[in-house]
């Protein structure tokens, strides 16, 4: 692979310009789609996505989630039921005025979230206490329009994601659900796919539109700049009194609902995967989410061509066995020193490499994507060294991402200004007060992200914006 190929951009010197090359050469979105917002994923993203699919249908089916896929299209009577929802999403929603050319009666949104679109049918489908909780899943895509900057993957108009909304008999078992959300989301993120975040509950006047609380997962990308990538919400009974979703309890007695949502904005999470485990020769996966996870690849002359693949594919036999995800390279177009360039761009974990020294020996090459270390090993070992190596790249990644995820203390403006070249969170003590955010927001560009979730911080005497009394410590940051 020539140089022109592989990665030119230093992802240090350049964050944004190399985000996009690799996103381009790896095969992972092409941003080309003449309309904007509105990206084409390509066959990278879209394997790797399908595998970080799995392990979220698997958490969430193991803990009683059922499967259900609604219409993409919202009446517009059905947004307009919550009265803060409506406020929250009209602008940002797709309308749909037209049917070829007659007018229709009734505008249609394009699925924002799906809150409007799933209680007018859990109000039908619910009526005895013994159904509860009720908890179903969808997956699919959402559109909302984003009129910030757009950005493939992290903040376009059209995006992937799982929403699962429950219903609760109490407020007591719903809280018990946003932590349940929780569990999944450090499960599924943190430990399949080494991204580490912090969990912050959001200030009032930046909680879900309709909802009581919302509780954000937020991670830092190498530029410093703060991603949201999932979220869950308690809604209380806001939505189930303006849905009518009740049941009957053991008394014979009818109560509304409480209600829960949570979202994990899966392509988000895969933009965070590309920019903070990724490096200058392109993209690192990890082993739980890659398509391929093994590529070997035969390195030859022609004489000696049919022993190395021979016992190339019986290598490959025996790893498909015993249940990796493994590709043989037996393309004859391409030299090896091709190929193993390949495999570093698309973030292919191990390579193994075997050459006609390697028979003899009765040994192979295996190279780590993470630290591009190559280790010989013996042929009866090698299901055994995958298997620790691919637990090491997890951790090792996780490891790295963890040095991004910075948090400093300020007591000022200034010193926010001073420690904001550092990037990721500041933590402050402050009033919460949303006047006091629109000075963050006008002196320094951040804005408070939250308070920590599930946790009481000591707090200072005075606010650092306004110096009133402080209530909380608040974590800010400059997001995307």
């Amino acid at each position: 692979m020539s140089e022109q190929e592989g990665i030119t951009i230093k992802k240090a010197e350049n964050f944004s310009e190399w985000y996009y090359e690799v996103l381009q050469k790896a095969e992972l979105v092409d941003i080309r789609f003449n309309v904007k917002g509105f990206d084409v994923y390509m066959p990278t993203a879209v394997k790797v996505l399908r595998e970080m699919e799995k392990l979220f249908i698997d958490e969430l089916e193991s803990r009683a989630h059922m499967p259900v896929m609604f219409p993409i299209i919202i009446p517009e009577s059905n947004l307009k039921k919550e009265e803060e929802h409506i406020k929250g999403f009209s602008v940002e929603a797709f309308w749909i005025t037209h049917a070829g050319k007659s007018k229709l009666d009734e505008r249609l949104a394009l699925r924002p979230t799906s809150e409007t679109a799933m209680y007018p049918l859990y109000s039908l489908w619910l009526r005895s206490h013994t159904q509860l909780p009720m908890k179903f899943y969808q997956q699919g895509r959402v559109w909302r329009y984003e009129t910030k900057m757009t950005r493939p993957l992290i903040r376009p108009r059209e995006f992937k994601w799982f929403e699962a909304h429950c219903a609760q008999a109490s407020e007591k078992e719903a809280l018990k659900q946003v932590a349940e959300d929780t569990e999944i989301f450090e499960k599924v993120v943190r430990d399949y796919f080494s991204i580490p975040f912090i969990h912050l509950q959001k200030p009032s006047w930046d909680k879900f539109a309709g909802g009581e609380n919302t509780f954000a997962f937020e991670t830092v990308l190498p530029d410093g700049k703060i991603l949201q990538i999932g979220t869950t919400h308690y809604l209380g009974q806001k939505f189930s009194k303006a849905f009518d979703v009740k049941y009957t309890d053991k008394d014979g007695k009818k109560k509304y609902v409480y209600q829960t949502c949570f979202g994990p904005g899966v392509s988000r999470i895969l933009g965070a995967m590309v920019s903070i485990h990724g490096d200058d020769k392109g993209l690192i996966v990890p082993p739980t989410v890659a398509p391929v996870q093994i590529v070997i690849i035969p390195v030859f002359t022609k004489d000696t061509e049919v022993v190395v693949m021979k016992k190339a594919g019986e290598l490959l036999g025996s790893l498909a066995e015993k249940g990796f995800r493994v590709d043989l390279d037996d393309r004859t177009q391409f030299r090896p020193g091709f190929k193993f360039h390949e495999a570093e761009l698309k973030g292919v974990p191990i390579r193994i490499e075997i050459g006609p020294r390697d028979v003899e020996k009765g040994e192979v090459t295996i190279v780590r994507r993470d630290f591009l270390e190559r280790i010989s090993i013996p042929q009866e070992k090698v299901e055994e060294q995958v298997l620790e190596i691919m637990d090491s790249i997890g951790a090792q990644l996780l490891k790295r991402a963890n040095i991004h995820l910075k948090i400093q203390d300020a007591k000022s403006i200034d010193e926010i200004r001073k420690k904001l070249k550092d990037g990721g969170f500041i933590r402050i003590d402050f009033c919460m007060n949303e006047k006091c955010d629109d000075e963050l927001k006008i002196k320094t560009g951040t804005e408070v992200r939250g308070t920590l979730f599930g946790k009481k911080e000591k707090v200072g005497t005075k606010c650092a914006i306004c110096g009133t009394k402080a209530k909380e410590k608040a974590y800010i940051g400059i997001s995307y």
